[in-house]
């Protein structure tokens, strides 16, 4: 587990793999173990993980064949996609970059 910790805002906690998925796509070293997001940094990092989901609705609308996701049968679920995934840390960042505080994780 990861936790995206910020003082305006509660914490954001998820699974490793796809903690480093965004931070990739933010332009992080996803194998930091700490590390942070500055003030400065946070408009950039917002508008990547934004261009990212973005692409992610697009790609998947264009192959939509109008039937539902398969089911996974062990958990009952079906897939989650990244724009789900990256919402609660896009809204993290946004409260951040709001009230000028960083973003921090593994610390």
């Amino acid at each position: 587990m990861i936790t995206f910790k910020s003082q305006a805002s509660g914490d954001v906690m998820m699974f490793a793999k796809n903690a480093k998925e965004l931070m990739r796509i933010i332009g992080k070293d996803p194998e930091a173990a700490q590390g942070v997001i500055t003030v400065e940094q946070l408009p950039d990092a917002i508008a990547r993980l934004r261009r990212a989901i973005d692409d992610d609705k697009t790609s998947r609308a264009e192959r939509d064949s109008g039937e539902p996701d398969a089911v996974d049968p062990a958990t009952g679920q079906g897939r989650i996609y990244l724009a789900q995934r990256a919402i609660p840390f896009l809204e993290l960042m946004q409260y951040a970059l709001e009230d000028e505080k960083p973003v921090t994780w593994g610390v």
